[in-house]
């Protein structure tokens, strides 16, 4: 059958304004398409809902029992549209956040406080994953990915770029001493990567003039890993200013080989599918972690 809610409309507006004419002007159609509206139902109905004639129009015993149904379904999509509206004013609903551990630990971590204290109906579900996950198989909303990105099913949003640095503890340059060109960290113990090997490439030019590739001496997954072993004064790393601005803050870590370092730095996007439509609670966490984050 498939009635329209267009039909149900405009069939329960000539009933409250007494005319087509009156329930066309509520509206805000013609008054041939209100007409034309009330035909098509009857005509699904297979049944007259109003007895009409050149004076005035009367609703038939049918019309009576369709009518209270009509009102029912009528009210219920209205409380659901503005059950949604208040949602837009009122974000809610739970977020699948999935990020690398390190991002997780020093970005959004710290932020969870004051985002639950701003949009207390938001349910927070946190996930790490070193690498590149499938956000379907993995139910993510919205994934945040540093560097840059190549997946063309998904959307992107910008939220920032962080810097690297050559950092060590002062614990390890004061028994190893500091190297003063590129070619000194041959001689030092250098902390890298296991995968992606691309992050073995460090921001700092070797004899060719190419970003240094370097071969460490331990290698890790995860850069909050290597962040430990250099506080724990086991070598050199190159690590972003997001996980590290506190330790430089604080004098745990070191920078070294400044002047030469060159000015790169990483993207920080965040990411979710090109067929979903960006909710309001995905929206808002991302405007608050790009407006709190610092970078």
């Amino acid at each position: 059958m498939k009635t329209t809610l267009e039909e149900l409309q405009a069939f329960a507006a000539i009933v409250d304004r007494g005319s087509a004419t009156a329930a066309a002007a509520e509206l805000g159609q013609t008054v041939s398409g209100i007409s034309r509206a009330l035909g098509r139902l009857e005509e699904k109905l297979a049944t007259t809902l109003l007895n009409r004639t050149t004076r005035r129009m009367e609703l038939t015993e049918e019309g009576q029992l369709f009518l209270a149904r009509a009102r029912t379904i009528l009210a219920s999509v209205e409380d659901a549209e503005e059950q949604l509206a208040l949602r837009r004013q009122q974000p809610a609903g739970r977020l699948r956040v999935n990020a690398a551990t390190p991002f997780m630990l020093h970005v959004i971590v710290p932020l969870v406080a004051k985002f639950r204290e701003r949009y207390p109906l938001i349910e927070l579900e946190l996930n790490t994953d070193e690498l590149f996950i499938d956000l379907l198989e993995q139910r993510t909303d919205v994934a945040i990915r540093i560097g840059a990105l190549k997946d063309s099913s998904l959307h992107a949003r910008f939220l920032g770029t962080s810097g690297l640095r050559l950092l060590a503890s002062p614990d390890y340059l004061a028994r190893h001493g500091a190297p003063t060109t590129a070619a000194d960290l041959d001689n030092h113990i250098l902390l890298g990567f296991s995968q992606p090997d691309s992050l073995n490439h460090w921001p700092i030019s070797d004899a060719n003039g190419n970003p240094k590739y370097v071969k460490p001496a331990i290698a890790v997954s995860s850069g909050e890993t290597l962040r430990q072993l250099a506080l724990e004064g086991c070598g050199i790393l190159c690590l972003s200013d997001f996980m590290t601005r506190q330790d430089i803050a604080a004098g745990r870590l070191v920078q070294v080989l400044a002047a030469q370092t060159l000015p790169v730095r990483q993207t920080v996007n965040a990411v979710y599918y090109r067929n979903t439509q960006l909710a309001a609670r995905i929206a808002c966490f991302l405007d608050f972690v790009a407006e709190h984050s610092g970078w």
